[in-house]
């Protein structure tokens, strides 16, 4: 397994030698329609991970930006509020047609600064598009409800009203779906937004906000800032006109933002980590199953909050099945993201590649074997070879912290009750994942299993019509769905005298 020779090495090229747009290249926030608002605080520079070679270096911001973003933000509110629903709608259909336009642009320069392969960058470039057409038809679905009266001489009805300012705080790993997740739902809802995308993928999130200028969206309603999170992402946990706050990142970081947050009693919207179980029972389809099943672990390279993290198969088909599985990862094309041939590209940084290797010589050291990968593909690079430890004792690290890169373990089990016991005992709880024939089984555990969402016999569940999120220490609200507005409204019961 080694790197493809790229023809005149196109992952070295300059990113602007990357897009047909040049234009979607931004280097600065964007605050109240004007672009790298103020002095700059200083450059930060994005890296290609696959490479390390530099991308762009971006002026930042601080908390005196942080506040005329705010500023920009509460001003633009009223007007944005007041519009009608199919006024907002018209700006994010704009909007959604400026993104899916450019798809093969923002595909790119995702692939660039992320490291995801080129295919799945595109699809995540759908997915992000998805949210916000989904978001433009739901603008217009915000209804009065009318209640039964409980007094003679009044009528009664219950609005939703926007809560105000929301601060969208988005991660590295999928720079484009999470910030369109976040701000068509608020758009839609009539909040204006203030957005910090991760410092280590900002390009993607400054070229859909160049799309956003485009689409006619109002100086205020939308800005974004690059900088510091400990300063921008305090400021917003401090000031009082921010209403909201919508956050995907780590479940520690979480946590002190809660804490962050709870002074200015704001509403908050969180989905943290993950570190999902992968059930297969020995009714499931064999071949159906470990072809899902390397999805599940090895989308956006391990990566992701989703990705199957303990994967416990019964012991009936246990060593055929890690046997297959094993096959199906070692055969994975690990390469520079701009190959369309790449199924796994390299990891974000170097901290992440230190833990996989920490992970797999901790389960090892317990006990485990490797059946493939289990280091990186060279040294002093970020690309780690996609891993299948077996026999992995219930005490190793990698089954109770989350990877969040490509390393695959499993564990055998017998029966219903000890699985699901094992799948449980976590504390997060975003997502699990069911291979079985048998219904009955599939009711039990859907019910059984403490997770926000439940993924049966597929590994693919995620779009805009669904309520992502999850349970225990994985998150707070839903993402996504009808119910992704509702974090960004306000319910207002009114009682009109009719006598």
């Amino acid at each position: 397994m080694a790197l493809a020779k790229f023809k005149s090495d196109d992952h070295r090229a300059s990113i602007t030698d990357q897009v047909g747009d040049t234009a979607l290249v931004r280097e600065g926030s964007h605050v109240d329609g004007q672009w790298t608002p103020g002095p700059s605080r200083g450059l930060l520079a994005v890296n290609n991970p696959a490479d390390g070679s530099l991308l762009a270096e971006l002026d930042t911001v601080g908390i005196e930006a942080t506040r005329a973003a705010v500023d920009a933000a509460e001003s633009a509110m009223a007007s944005w509020a007041a519009a009608t629903p199919m006024h907002r709608a018209g700006r994010l259909e704009a909007w959604y047609d400026l993104i899916a336009s450019h798809r093969e642009d923002l595909a790119r320069i995702m692939t660039l600064e992320q490291g995801k392969p080129i295919g799945e960058a595109r699809g995540e470039i759908d997915y992000a598009a998805s949210f916000v057409k989904f978001y433009a038809e739901q603008a217009r679905r915000v209804d009065v409800e009318s209640v039964t009266s409980q007094f003679p001489d009044a009528d009664l009805r219950v609005t939703r009203e926007p809560v105000g300012v929301v601060a969208l705080v988005t991660p590295w790993n999928f720079p484009a779906a999470m910030f369109t997740r976040k701000a068509a739902a608020a758009l839609a809802a009539g909040c204006t937004v203030v957005a910090h995308p991760s410092s280590q993928t900002p390009l993607s999130a400054l070229a859909l906000m160049e799309l956003a200028v485009r689409a006619g969206f109002a100086p205020g309603v939308i800005n974004m800032l690059i900088g510091s999170a400990r300063e921008i992402v305090g400021e917003l946990c401090a000031d009082n006109r921010v209403r909201a706050m919508s956050f995907t990142g780590s479940t520690e970081i979480g946590r002190k933002l809660l804490e962050q947050c709870a002074a200015t009693v704001k509403t908050m919207v969180m989905e943290l980590g993950g570190h999902a179980p992968l059930l297969v029972f020995d009714d499931a389809d064999f071949d159906r199953s470990v072809d899902q099943a390397v999805g599940a672990k090895f989308a956006t390279s391990g990566q992701d909050c989703l990705a199957a993290n303990r994967l416990f198969v019964q012991r009936g088909i246990y060593d055929r099945f890690t046997r297959a599985f094993a096959e199906r990862t070692a055969a994975l094309n690990v390469d520079f993201g701009l190959n369309e041939e790449a199924e796994i590209g390299p990891l974000m940084h170097e901290a992440a590649v230190q833990k996989c290797e920490v992970h797999v010589a901790d389960a090892v050291a317990r006990g485990a074997k490797v059946l493939c990968g289990g280091e990186r593909l060279a040294p002093g690079s970020l690309f780690f070879r996609p891993t299948v430890l077996v026999d992995v004792p219930a005490d190793a690290r990698i089954m109770s912290e989350e990877t969040f890169g490509p390393v695959a373990a499993f564990a055998p089990f017998d029966t219903e009750e000890e699985v699901i016991a094992r799948a449980n005992d976590s504390e997060y709880g975003l997502v699990a994942y069911l291979f079985t024939a048998d219904y009955p089984r599939i009711s039990r555990l859907s019910r059984a299993l403490q997770y926000g969402m439940v993924a049966v016999n597929r590994a693919k569940i995620t779009g805009p019509t669904i309520p992502f999120g999850g349970v225990k220490q994985s998150g707070l609200g839903r993402e996504g769905a009808r119910h992704g507005m509702e974090a960004f409204t306000e319910l207002k019961y009114t009682c009109i005298h009719n006598g």
